[in-house]
């Protein structure tokens, strides 16, 4: 049964990897990087090929993920090939990203054998179902977002503080010195944030007397240092910058000269009023139940919660700030649903309470299954190149300008199939006649300098004015690429359509392949 809940965890983690293989532009820099030392390595004279240093972002960040990721997934591409299933480097891209969402689905099984331990093995089979059900975590664990790295180690030291018996009231001293070792390593080279984390859980710590001042400061000023010394050292030789240390300049950036409010201003209750519950789905209400209901609970959850009122303190916020909580909440959700389900012998309001448990599992499903066909339908850049990459599969000569919403919406080096470089060390060979292909994402070209630029025989437009400036004497429109637009009620029900097919989606022309005449 253990086995079998771990292989669903996993296994709704790939589905969501399978069914929406491209990216967005936030995934972009970890992603490149990823690519860049699959393909290029790690030599001094393979830097200067870097994508970031072409397009290197408001502030940089760490290479040390997107490292172990590209020789993590190494082997793992080996595999895949010897049984057929790389063909380009768009295959490259998919493997990469499930050794990603594995690692973390993997992080996640171990909350979940930590929960059935400490609440019992019922909650351990509901904190599952309610994971597999939710749509943000098992979608993003797989993308190249930043907190996806930082989920990983700050996924196991959940793990560590968790993973005790039923009526211990002290967490293990050595898994305690354990889980802050890792959250100060994620914090300095991942994500900075994760210190808010830290702070509630060294004090619940120590005032639970799992450790003392001598053990958090020695066990703090050696993850420090260690990772300062390991993120400085990488990272000012992949930015070529000395010394650098890429959390610290994020911090400065954002929080110092506050430059994230550029980027939108929130209200200090949106975490809690808005992006969790929007995380947590059924979660969210189940939770609070569980905090009422077991002292534990309330215990488990004092850390995440002070982090979220702690980082609610800045102005803007991202449901990515904050999904590091969502495993936690769930294990409260699930004892809580464990709890509810059990009144259910002998009373109508025990049946009530199971009823209650099945429908809110059942509205998870329902609610992710829609924000699931939402996010496949819109990366209207992945599939506009990929069609391109197909259309043009025996032209020679071609060179193709991308615009920024088909650059933001899914188009990545992965994709870039006709051009070079090719890893030849892992079989990957350029395709039959792809000779002189060039992927141009040069910004702020206007259709007029387009047509000027003699050299480019096609242009990935968004639709809009930039089509209609066009001229149809030089371009013919090749395809239209349609993305998502809304959902709005099936009509069609009146007419005995199908019940369960309650809304449809409205798609609409967001990109046209263009090809001079």
């Amino acid at each position: 049964m253990s086995t079998s809940l771990d292989i669903l965890l996993v296994a709704t983690c790939w589905t969501h990897v399978l069914l929406a293989p491209y990216t967005k532009v936030e995934e972009s820099f970890n992603l490149h990087a990823t690519h860049d030392v699959l393909t290029y390595g790690i030599g001094a004279d393979a830097l200067q090929y870097y994508d970031h240093f072409i397009f290197p972002g408001a502030v940089p960040r760490t290479f040390i993920g997107s490292v172990l990721l590209a020789w993590i997934s190494t082997p793992a591409i080996y595999v895949a090939k010897y049984y057929g299933s790389i063909q380009s480097k768009t295959d490259l891209q998919i493997v990469a990203r499930l050794v990603l969402a594995t690692l973390n689905a993997v992080a996640v099984c171990l909350i979940r054998r930590a929960t059935a331990r400490r609440y019992g093995g019922p909650a351990g089979v509901l904190y599952t179902f309610f994971t597999c059900s939710q749509f943000h975590l098992p979608f993003w664990v797989g993308r190249t977002l930043p907190n996806m790295f930082a989920l990983l180690p700050v996924n196991i030291a959940s793990y560590l503080l968790l993973n005790r018996a039923p009526n211990s009231q002290r967490f293990p001293s050595r898994d305690v010195n354990r889980a802050i070792g890792l959250l100060v390593s994620t914090a300095v080279i991942f994500r900075s944030e994760i210190a808010l984390l830290l702070a509630p859980v060294l004090l619940q710590s120590w005032l639970s007397g799992a450790t003392n001042l001598r053990n958090i400061f020695k066990v703090g000023l050696l993850s420090g240092l260690s990772s300062i010394v390991l993120t400085v050292l990488v990272d000012s030789y992949f930015w070529q910058k000395w010394p650098l240390w890429p959390e610290l300049h994020g911090v400065y950036f954002n929080v110092v000269e506050g430059k994230s409010a550029e980027w939108g201003i929130s209200p200090f209750h949106t975490y809690f009023s808005s992006f969790l519950p929007k995380l947590l789905l059924s979660s969210f209400p189940l939770a609070l139940v569980g905090l009422l209901i077991d002292s534990r609970i309330r215990s488990l959850l004092f850390p995440p919660i002070a982090f979220i009122a702690a980082l609610s303190a800045l102005g803007h916020k991202e449901w990515r700030f904050i999904v590091y909580v969502v495993p936690l909440f769930n294990v409260a959700a699930a004892r809580a649903a464990t709890w509810l389900i059990s009144r259910r012998k002998g009373s109508l309001f025990g049946r009530l309470c199971f009823l209650a448990v099945a429908g809110l599992l059942v509205c998870n499903f329902l609610v992710t299954y829609m924000l699931t066909v939402t996010s496949i339908a819109n990366y209207p850049g992945g599939e506009a190149l990929t069609r391109f990459n197909e259309l043009y599969a025996e032209r020679e000569n071609v060179h193709v300008h991308i615009s920024n919403l088909a650059a933001q919406t899914g188009v990545s080096l992965f994709l870039q199939t006709h051009a070079p470089p090719y890893p030849s060390q892992i079989g990957i060979k350029p395709p039959p006649k792809s000779y002189n292909w060039v992927y141009n994402k040069t910004e702020n070209l206007t259709p007029q300098d387009i047509t000027n630029g003699r050299h480019f025989t096609h242009a990935i437009v968004e639709v809009g004015p930039d089509v209609s400036t066009f001229s149809m004497r030089e371009w013919d429109v090749v395809d239209t690429i349609q993305a998502f637009e809304r959902w709005i009620p099936n009509m069609e029900l009146l007419n005995g359509g199908k019940v369960w097919e309650p809304f449809r989606m409205v798609k609409k022309d967001k990109l046209v392949i263009l090809e001079r005449k």
